[in-house]
């Protein structure tokens, strides 16, 4: 009989019909895979749904009478499934009423066994009543059964749901949402993107091959971007025509948009829409958050989310906008159109289209003003993961319908997929070799927590996953809280000359042998099978086959045999990946505040051994004690370079922003006061003042402070046409990421500021990602087993940045070392500024420290930077004078001073010469340029009390 009933119940099409159901007492959800197992299913009565129409007469509540009373109580049908509870009217019918999905509460009733309690029984004032309440997820509903007995029933079931392998009512590790995944093999995979090239392409190559949904989230969003180019040829990889044709196959489409302040920001969410909504029913569109109801106007929705088939998702700080495609060469020209056709041809600099509605006419004068270039990085999510961000996606979607279309039946509530994966503890008392899981960290007193299994989970068939605790020590030595940290520290007292590039140079190797620390920042070591780790040559990969889905079939791109052959797409690596993300009460419905980003970059920071190589559209952080500014980033990594100089080692802090924040207008200019007000907290993170990090160190290791960090931007140059202009424009980094000691590496959405890491503002989503697949490399001179996703990511934005060819990958192999930082990096950044500044004088750059001080002059040596106090001139000088001097003199400028003359004149031996600009540039490599610290440095740059912004809260800045 068992074997008759295995194999009846096998048979999904059997199982799932009408008769089946009702005879087993189950509804169509108990055996669909995607949701997980079938816990408990029944009748309940609930009282908070509106009245369900019905032509029948039916009872009104449990009380077994009939219209008893006038209540809002009826009968639906409830399943408790791994993670959510879910409402239907009909068992027969997967349409929601009403969801609740499992979260983190730790304010919840806790049980003597130290449990957290998602259910708990409740006391009716009626005795023929019996009722329990669920909360979850900031919402608490009651429910009402027939008995006292069912009651308990639901009570222990709901209950013991709370711990599926994922633990979805804990705090994992940085106190996220979700575990980490991959570490056993359960199909956790991740490929990084750089630039929108290839992240589009593999974008457009994903929503091609869906066969079920697409959800899509983002800050902006625009129907008519294409996502292949040149966009003549690939009008069908136009965004709105790709999820056409998709969704005439039947393949169902969400998507989320930040509903912006009309009067702050130009990006009209609601004619995309509008657009959205024009293509098929089977597109469904919601924005959030509604202003004026929630009272939220300041914060934004941030993530940049696209998932497929809950299979592969793609994150990183691409929205699908105009401006956004780039490739590598980064041109700030496109005439005629070619590349970027109309409003995508797109310089925020200088201007910000007023409508989108006319989207293939040009905002820019092409003959006049360069695009500005977009450096990107962004990385697709195999696997668990990716059902992670999933469910992330499904808990906004769910809380924004809730609060803008509860009853448009249109716009249905969401349920979030289930992937059981086999416990990460199972068998911890198995020893690993340290030869071959490598060494620990040697930072002991940071270590994770190991959960314990209990007894009553271990007879189980699937044994349940207790969470680990997060341990204050995780982050610091004092409090730890997940919306902030506070971090104190008392351990504060009161240049060298570059050498010339040596690109055929190659670092000596060190005999000694340093292993790779497996465990670095894992929860429990023994949970590694020696098998799952496994070593690459840097010229060959070879990784266990894994089953062929729709998902890996897809186009790859170039596939790379190697970590020297750098590109836009990385290969596809099995890494330990788990996901982070800030938000709280308006951005996703949740009670507690989440932070773990923030978290996760300061625990990284605080554990790196060698060097930090960060990217980032801001970089804006205080120490401890900084009242202001609550992100501790900052705090991370000075503590992080003083024990470097304590311990006598070399550490590196590499630190990659926009030379100017991407806002409309000229350093003067009247409408400037947001670019002026950013550059302020700026640079009071980096150099200015007394919380500053360079005057910190300054204070304590003197002049050394160069040594340990420095801060560098990218710029392009080239011809706005043939026989054109000779422009150049800062390339905007836009990219929010951090690789660790080339092992470990942090990708998302979220800027260093306090906008984007406490949890309680901007609502963003990132993932950590630890390289399991290791390859042969050196750091500081010495062998060093290096992780092959981190590596081959640094090795292809380095490759970018200095303008090096395939075979002079190699002599960047290890970042700390002289050949490599001093003769490459900081060499080809010092040439670079140089060259620029001769040809074009543009700004921003270390001659200018005030208004009154522009002074244009070619053929100007470097100033290297020094920390300045932080004060200002009170003067408000004729900046502009200045600029209209060059524009008479050039006959025209962009807003930055980014036209070249035509011919450079400099005097050699007391005469004076005149020659081509572009020989000049034809020495420039790469796009690396250092970031000018002194400039504007005796200016006080916050808003004045004339201007609007003065009276706007400084935390829209920071």
């Amino acid at each position: 009989m068992q074997e008759y009933l295995n194999h009846f119940l096998g048979n999904l099409d059997i199982v799932n019909s009408r008769e089946v159901c009702k005879f087993l007492e189950v509804s169509c959800l108990s055996f669909l895979p995607e949701y997980g197992p079938k816990l408990k299913e029944d009748n309940v009565s609930v009282g908070h749904l509106p009245k369900i129409q019905k032509d029948r007469k039916k009872r009104c509540c449990s009380c077994g009478l009939f219209n008893c009373c006038k209540s809002n109580w009826q009968k639906v049908w409830v399943v408790l499934k791994p993670g959510f509870l879910a409402l239907l009217e009909d068992p027969f019918d997967p349409k929601l009423l009403d969801v609740i999905i499992f979260d983190a509460l730790p304010h919840m009733d806790i049980s003597g066994e130290g449990q957290i309690s998602l259910a708990k029984e409740i006391k009716e004032r009626n005795p023929l009543h019996f009722g329990f309440q669920v909360s979850s997820g900031g919402r608490t509903i009651k429910l009402r059964t027939r008995s006292s007995s069912k009651v308990k029933d639901w009570v222990t079931a709901i209950n013991a749901a709370r711990q599926p392998p994922e633990g979805w009512c804990y705090p994992h590790r940085f106190g996220s949402f979700a575990p980490p995944r991959g570490l056993l093999e359960d199909g956790s995979m991740v490929q990084w993107f750089v630039d929108g090239q290839a992240a589009f392409k593999a974008i457009a190559s994903s929503i091609e091959e869906a066969k079920s949904e697409i959800f899509i989230t983002g800050w902006w969003l625009c129907p008519e971007l294409y996502l292949r180019r040149p966009f003549q040829h690939h009008g069908s990889s136009r965004l709105d025509a790709l999820l056409e044709a998709r969704a005439k196959q039947g393949v169902q489409i969400y998507i989320l948009l930040y509903k912006e302040v009309a009067l702050a920001l130009k990006i009209n969410s609601l004619y995309s829409k509008q657009r959205l909504l024009n293509i098929h029913e089977n597109v469904k569109v919601l924005r959030y958050p509604d202003h004026f109801s929630s009272g939220v106007y300041l914060w934004s929705h941030h993530e940049k989310i696209v998932i497929v088939d809950n299979q592969v998702c793609y994150i990183g700080g691409l929205d699908l906008c105009f401006g956004r495609y780039d490739s590598p060469e980064h041109k700030v020209a496109d005439s005629p159109p070619v590349m970027w056709p109309g409003k995508d041809y797109y310089n925020p600099r200088e201007s910000e289209p007023n409508s989108w509605e006319d989207t293939m006419k040009d905002e820019l004068d092409r003959a006049k003003y360069p695009r500005m270039p977009w450096h990107d990085v962004q990385c697709a999510l195999y696997g668990p993961p990716c059902r992670d961000v999933a469910r992330h996606f499904v808990q906004r979607w769910n809380y924004a319908k809730r609060n803008k279309a509860l009853n448009e039946q249109a716009i249905p509530l969401l349920m979030p997929h289930h992937h059981m994966v086999i416990p990460h503890y199972k068998g911890r008392s198995k020893e690993i070799n340290d030869e071959a899981e490598g060494k620990q960290y040697h930072d002991k007193d940071v270590d994770i927590g190991k959960p314990v299994l209990t007894s009553r989970t271990s007879c189980q068939d699937v044994p349940l996953l207790l969470p680990q605790e997060l341990e204050p020590r995780e982050l610091s030595s004092s409090d730890l809280r997940m919306t902030d940290l506070d971090i104190n520290h008392s351990d504060r007292v009161s240049k060298k000359s570059f050498n010339q590039p040596l690109l055929n140079r190659k670092a000596k190797l060190d005999s000694s042998h340093q292993d790779l620390p497996m465990r670095s920042f894992v929860d429990n070591l023994s949970s590694l099978e020696p098998s799952s780790i496994r070593r690459f040559d840097s010229s060959k990969d070879d990784r266990n086959h894994i089953d062929k889905k729709w998902w890996e079939m897809q186009e790859r791109g170039n596939q790379v045999a190697s970590v020297l052959d750098v590109g836009q797409v990385g290969p596809r690596a099995t890494c330990r990946c788990q996901v982070v993300r800030s938000v709280g009460q308006w951005s996703a419905g949740t009670t507690q505040i989440e932070g773990s980003i923030h978290n996760a970059y300061f625990s990284l920071i605080e554990k790196a051994e060698h060097f930090v190589y960060i990217e980032n559209q801001f970089f804006i952080s205080g120490l401890s004690g900084d009242d202001t500014i609550k992100n501790r980033v900052l705090e991370a990594l000075y503590r992080r370079i003083l024990r470097a100089e304590r311990e006598k080692k070399r550490f590196k802090a590499i630190i990659i922003i926009p030379l100017l924040p991407g806002f409309q207008g000229g350093i003067d200019d009247g409408g400037a006061a947001s670019v002026r007000a950013i550059m302020h907290w700026q640079y009071r993170t980096i150099c200015r003042g007394s919380n500053s990090i360079l005057q910190n160190l300054f204070d304590v290791i003197g002049p050394k402070a160069h040594d340990y960090i420095s801060f560098y931007g990218l710029r392009a140059h080239g011809k706005l046409y043939d026989g054109g202009p000779l422009v150049t424009s800062q390339i905007y980094v836009h990219s929010k990421l951090m690789i660790v000691d080339d092992r470990i590496t942090l990708i998302g959405s979220a800027n260093i500021n306090d906008r984007s890491l406490l949890g309680s503002r901007d609502s963003e989503i990132a993932v950590v990602i630890e390289d399991k697949e290791v390859v042969n490399s050196k750091m500081d001179g010495r062998p060093w087993e290096a992780g092959k996703f981190s590596l081959s990511l640094r090795l292809s934005l380095w490759a970018e940045h200095l303008g090096l060819h395939p075979g002079e990958v190699s002599h960047i192999m290890d970042p700390i070392d002289d050949s490599t930082f001093k003769n490459i990096w900081m060499a080809t950044a010092k040439t670079n500024t140089m060259i620029y500044q001769d040809v074009f004088g543009c700004v921003p750059n270390d001659l200018i420290h005030s208004r009154y001080e522009f002074k244009p002059t070619l053929g100007l040596h470097f100033a290297s930077s020094a920390v300045v106090s932080e004060t200002y001139s009170p003067f408000r000088a004729q900046f502009r004078q200045s600029f209209a001097h060059l524009r008479d003199k050039i006959g025209h400028t962009t807003i930055d001073l980014g036209v070249a003359q035509g011919k450079l004149e400099a005097y050699q031996d007391g005469d004076l010469k005149s020659t081509d600009p572009m020989d000049r540039l034809q020495l420039v490599r790469g796009h690396l340029v250092s970031f000018p610290l002194d400039f504007m440095c005796q200016e006080d740059l916050r808003p004045y009390f004339s201007e609007s912004e003065y009276y706007t809260s400084p935390q829209v800045f920071h």
